[in-house]
């Protein structure tokens, strides 16, 4: 259960979530909620974070996520905090959008935590984990191209370059080749044993191969790293200066882009020399500064939740400066510009 707040602050226990989220208490420490403050969760799952923002005095926690699941089963959550919970399906990269039109300008946090939720992996009929039998599915949006339709139609060399890209597999296109070779698949299991029987691996082998695959497919259906790169800016353009950032990240690929993020945000990147001088771009006022190192689960939490061995959380804090110019918004505007 997440802790308890102060009197008109704490939520019902009858809420209760069904999932303790990665790093609960570091979050909660890292985005330093203050009363009266206006948080955005942008990836709410089983409301596990919202809820611990809540109970430390939130005034009002906006919760994206763009899986219509975690909205509807929110929505009981939502109605016992007293209007102080809105729920949003939408993608976070989109919140600056969003919380305009609900006429918000700027917020005192943001929470991410990337990925996979375990809502997802643990329902088999949403095809996101070969632990049990299901569709290959994998559409954290519940619409548009599946695993099933992808794996079925795509080139060899285009499902190799995913599995190679966003899984770090060394035998990518054995696997394609596998893949398609064994069209049409439609179930969780049928993939896995392709992905196994190609690798050669057998019980009782370390890290099963199909993780790798399974990871590259859904992100890349999801456009999961894009989706992360953008949330990351709409972050930066809506906290307020000494707002918090926190995100929890679940491997490297991850990983890096929040890392990256960070480094340049902070003015952390190396200076120009005289052999290669620094580029007037603009961007030369940090626009964060970091509030702690990065944080692992320690053993208690492990011995508990064992998904936790491998997230990552970084937490850093708004400055005064500027917001940089994300890819998808003309610096001299602010506006978005036309898709490219």
């Amino acid at each position: 259960m997440a802790p308890r707040g102060k009197g008109d602050h704490a939520v019902s226990p009858d809420t209760a979530a069904p999932h303790v989220p990665v790093l609960l208490a570091e979050v909660i420490a890292g985005l330093a909620v203050q009363e009266g403050e206006t948080h955005v969760d942008g990836t709410f799952g089983a409301g596990g974070y919202t809820r611990a923002i809540l109970d430390k005095g939130a005034a009002h926690v906006f919760a994206f996520d763009r899986d219509p699941d975690a909205i509807r089963e929110g929505e009981g959550l939502a109605a016992a905090c007293g209007g102080r919970l809105t729920l949003v399906p939408e993608r976070f990269s989109r919140m600056r959008q969003a919380l305009a039109a609900r006429d918000v300008e700027a917020v005192d946090g943001v929470t991410l935590d990337i990925g996979v939720s375990s809502m997802q992996l643990d329902r088999a009929e949403r095809g996101f984990s070969f632990q049990s039998d299901g569709p290959l599915d994998m559409r954290m949006e519940q619409d548009g191209e599946s695993a099933a339709d992808f794996l079925n139609s795509a080139p060899e060399e285009a499902i190799a370059d995913v599995l190679y890209r966003y899984g770090e597999e060394p035998k990518s296109r054995r696997i394609a080749r596998a893949i398609v070779a064994a069209r049409p698949l439609g179930r969780t299991t049928e993939l896995a044993e392709i992905v196994r029987k190609s690798c050669g691996w057998h019980q009782g082998m370390k890290k099963d191969p199909a993780t790798r695959t399974f990871q590259a497919v859904r992100i890349h259906l999801n456009e999961e790293l894009k989706e992360l790169e953008d949330g990351l800016e709409a972050a930066e353009q809506m906290l307020k200066p000494g707002g918090r950032l926190a995100v929890v990240t679940f491997h490297s690929l991850e990983d890096r882009v929040v890392k990256r993020f960070f480094k340049e945000r902070s003015g952390a990147t190396p200076a120009g020399s005289r052999h290669l001088p620094e580029q007037v771009s603009g961007r030369k006022a940090p626009s964060f500064e970091a509030v702690a190192k990065p944080a692992r689960a320690g053993e208690a939490e492990l011995a508990v939740n064992p998904r936790a061995r491998s997230a990552t959380l970084r937490v850093a804090r708004r400055t005064a400066a500027p917001a940089w110019s994300g890819p998808h918004e003309s610096p001299r505007t602010g506006q978005e510009g036309m898709p490219a």
